[in-house]
């Protein structure tokens, strides 16, 4: 007797969530949201009417849906939350980044020629770690083997393994006893008050560097930057800025001829190297720097000049605006109790990291540093990716640009009149019912997300050929 084939339980559940008379029209909610891995669901209804007449020219009602919800995307950034939004994130911050170094997006084409750099501040060392090391394609070990062949706490001091990038010991002290901890942490709650003061002061060092007032430097000057927050496998964050010099009117400005990159070099590396935060709340408090690798290289158009392309940059700042901690070992939620902490799958360095910043929010003298709220984190409490007021567009406008284009195709399926022919108003009721998928409905959301990953990779694909018949590398295969 032939037995039924067993399939695994979510495939089960996936055939009988498309078994549903409502599957066909949830679906295309699913697609209109991208895949999304978190979608949020919502009933009410929105209302268009004509502003002379009140006639009522559009009605939608959520009542009227098979589903009796309408789905919209979640939004999340991070792509171990929302693999669909945060695509959508990174594509908004790499036309950011890039319409800032080549134009577009209301920037001219101009701003290709202003001085720019693209810049990555790192962390002090707190204790030695194993880490990937390459020179010329090859592997090297971590650290090599000093005279004394123990620390104190009986450990060696140095490794002669060669670590590949994805491996788990990479980032881990090679004594967790010796490893400071405290000061770990404590950088990482500080670091975005560091860059606070390094952009004040950068103005400061470029007019001591000409000879000028700050104020005439006002009237000379812009500084325009965009930077994001990259966690190293050690647990500490460090940040990749594009700085760039304008004239006093912003990118539509070119700043005078004797403004050069190597000038804004110098003005960066003494900058960073005066800032001081000082941490107050014990005897000889603690004085956080940034750390001594600072790498400053020029911004070109071509990836044939010393320096990185204008492409690459915006690729690889972009890619690091959806990810967080999780990178280095720890996990993306916020973890509630000191008790939990030991059942978290991290890593012990990260365990380690979570369980300092409980500690320390106990102490009267770390009272105002919000340590427990931020402990998946690490510490850090500042924002992944943040631009000056002049750099370029805003995420807030790439997004209305978007849904303004939603819209105008939806108007012209309902076959609505044109803004310009008939003045409307439109009157919205939502409120929230949920988040997530239900029973059954991961399987097919996944599915979705990856057909349209695949398609806009494709378009990108045929976007991208050059002229001569070959294809240049996509985005991705550039970071």
């Amino acid at each position: 007797m032939n037995q039924a084939p067993s399939f695994p339980p979510e495939i089960m559940a996936a055939m009988a969530r498309a078994a549903m008379p409502d599957f066909a029209r949830w679906q295309r909610m699913v697609y209109a949201t991208g895949g999304c891995a978190q979608p949020v669901r919502l009933r009410g209804e929105r209302l268009t009417t004509d502003a002379r007449t009140g006639e009522v020219l559009d009605i939608y009602r959520t009542a009227d849906e098979p589903t009796g919800f309408l789905l919209t995307a979640c939004g999340n950034r991070r792509a171990s939350r929302c693999p669909a939004c945060s695509a959508t994130y990174r594509d908004d911050t790499y036309h950011l980044i890039i319409s800032g170094l080549r134009g577009g997006k209301g920037v001219p084409e101009d701003v290709s020629g202003h001085p720019r750099v693209f810049a990555t501040f790192t962390a002090p060392s707190f204790g030695a770690v194993h880490a990937h090391r390459e020179k010329n394609g090859k592997t090297l070990p971590c650290r090599p083997r000093r005279d004394r062949p123990v620390c104190g706490h009986g450990q060696p001091e140095g490794c002669g393994k060669r670590h590949d990038r994805d491996d788990p010991e990479a980032g881990q002290p090679l004594c967790a006893s010796c490893y400071d901890y405290r000061g770990a942490v404590l950088w990482n709650a500080h670091a975005g008050e560091l860059w606070r003061r390094f952009t004040q002061a950068l103005p400061s060092v470029l007019a001591r560097l000409l000879g000028v007032r700050r104020a005439v430097l006002r009237r000379t000057l812009r500084l325009s930057y965009a930077k994001v927050a990259e966690y190293q496998a050690r647990g500490l964050v460090h940040f990749h800025a594009v700085i760039r010099l304008d004239g006093p009117d912003g990118p539509t400005d070119r700043p005078p001829d004797w403004v050069t990159v190597p000038l804004l070099d110098r003005a960066i590396r003494e900058a960073a190297g005066q800032i001081v935060v000082p941490v107050p709340g014990e005897p000889g408090s603690l004085l956080l720097r940034w750390g001594d690798q600072l790498d400053v290289r020029p911004v070109y158009v071509s990836t044939d000049l010393d320096g990185v392309s204008d492409q690459r940059v915006a690729s690889y700042v972009a890619k690091y605006a959806t990810k967080g901690a999780e990178s280095a070992g720890t996990v993306d939620r916020p973890v509630r109790r000191a008790g939990d902490i030991s059942a978290l799958v991290v890593t012990e360095h990260a365990r380690r990291m979570i369980f300092t910043c409980f500690a320390l929010s106990r102490l009267p003298e770390y009272r105002d540093i919000p340590l427990r709220q931020w402990a998946h984190m690490l510490g850090y409490r500042g924002h992944f990716s943040t631009k000056s007021r002049h750099y370029s567009t805003t995420l807030g406008d790439l997004r209305q640009g978007r849904a303004d284009h939603q819209a105008e195709k939806a108007r012209v399926l309902l076959g609505l009149p044109a803004p310009d022919e008939r003045e409307t108003i439109t009157l919205q009721n939502w409120r929230y019912v949920g988040s997530g998928h239900r029973y059954g409905e991961a399987f097919w959301a996944e599915l979705a997300r990856q057909r349209i990953a695949t398609a806009r990779k494709i378009t990108r694909e045929r976007a991208e050929q050059v002229p001569t018949g070959g294809a240049s590398r996509s985005i991705d295969e550039q970071c």
